[in-house]
């Protein structure tokens, strides 16, 4: 079988990853900050340890400003109804997932006014154009890294700067980059990071995490216990307290640990560096193919490794069943929650086929998957 929807979450993970959700479930399945014996203390060093770890990884000023999540679509709807009023105006780019658009919708049914800054064909921005789109009452500019559906990497450092110059937040979904494109929270002035566990930072399904840049505040949209001022009524003010109540995922922020290590044992340049050679050659392999409509930049040194393609008029969801039952060759089909960023595109009716690599593909496998996308096109 050969997996290329990493995109979605990475499959395989590092051994090491398994390895730290079953130690911890076996011999530190207690609660973290909830207790005083050994047991709650050794869960509460593991995520106390994993905050030092990925505080480290993108270069944040404290543990403190980690917090974990579920997943990242949690984290983004944290920072944006956390921090958007009604008055408020909030700036988006066109390639946004539905972890973004969605909230935004319905948040625009209580007076926050959303705009969306159009992205060209490929899912380039242009910063001069969030620049333009700026108001009096902008309070957050929202975008992705890297689009789930092109692999376009947008100006992330750009627009931060003019967000920071304009005293406007500025909250960057990393779903598809942390773990794979450096990110340093500092230099691309960034306030909010919503990043997921389960993809190219190899942890388990069900963990992911938001920073908070120090001194900025947000609304929690749930409050409960956190072990921490449990004398009073009201919420904490302290982060991470203030924003994560209710049992932490232990197992699953050990492992998210171990995979944060895993990516720093072997150098995230070197994992870039083989994801793009796939993709490369991807590329390559498909770029002359007759009945291969390819979208997004075609270059992988300003896309991650992600490529989305149809064939002919054949339907994505059928070629994506080709590809499974005859071929054992995973992928994903349709809209990839990303309505916005596929009407960008043109595809917004037919929707694609989404190919994604991970450190652990290989370049047979890639030639496999182009044989079989020959053998497609040959018989339709």
């Amino acid at each position: 079988m050969i997996y290329f929807d990493n995109a979605a979450t990475t499959w395989p993970k590092p051994e090491a990853v398994y390895d730290a959700v079953v130690n911890t479930m076996k011999n530190y399945g207690a609660n973290p900050g909830r207790s005083g014996h050994r047991m709650a203390l050794s869960a509460a060093r593991i995520v106390y340890e994993s905050r030092e770890l990925l505080a480290d990884f993108f270069n944040a000023k404290s543990p403190r400003d980690i917090v974990f999540t579920s997943n990242a679509t949690e984290a983004l709807n944290m920072a944006i109804k956390g921090v958007l009023k009604p008055g408020d105006h909030v700036i988006t780019s066109s390639m946004e997932h539905n972890s973004v658009a969605r909230p935004l919708f319905a948040l625009q049914k209580i007076g926050v006014e959303w705009d969306v800054v159009k992205c060209d064909s490929r899912g380039f921005l242009d910063p001069e154009d969030v620049k333009k789109a700026i108001k009096p009452h902008t309070r957050l500019i929202a975008m992705t890294h890297a689009s789930n559906l092109t692999g376009t990497i947008l100006p992330v450092e750009e627009v931060g700067k003019i967000a920071r110059e304009r005293c406007i937040l500025f909250l960057v979904d990393a779903a598809q980059t942390a773990g794979i494109i450096p990110i340093d929270v500092q230099r691309m002035n960034i306030d909010l990071l919503a990043f997921p566990g389960h993809k190219g930072l190899y942890g388990p399904q069900g963990t992911g995490g938001l920073y908070v840049r120090e001194g900025v505040d947000i609304t929690p949209i749930k409050e409960g216990g956190t072990g921490s001022l449990s004398e009073h009524l009201e919420q904490p003010r302290m982060l991470p307290d203030r924003l994560e109540s209710g049992t932490l995922n232990t197992p699953g922020i050990a492992g998210l640990a171990a995979g944060v290590r895993f990516i720093k044992q072997k150098d995230i340049e070197n994992i870039r560096t083989h994801e793009q050679k796939l993709t490369s050659k991807f590329l390559e392999g498909i770029k002359y193919k007759k009945g291969i409509s390819l979208y997004g930049p075609g270059d992988p040194a300003h896309m991650c490794a992600v490529v989305s393609l149809n064939v002919m008029e054949l339907d994505s969801s059928e070629l994506a069943y080709l590809l499974d039952s005859k071929f054992d060759i995973q992928v994903r089909p349709g809209l990839h929650c990303s309505p916005l960023a596929h009407k960008t595109i043109g595809t917004g009716e037919r929707g694609a086929v989404r190919f994604s690599f991970s450190v652990f593909n290989t370049e047979d496998e890639v030639d496999e998957a182009l044989e079989a996308l020959d053998i497609i096109c040959s018989r339709i």
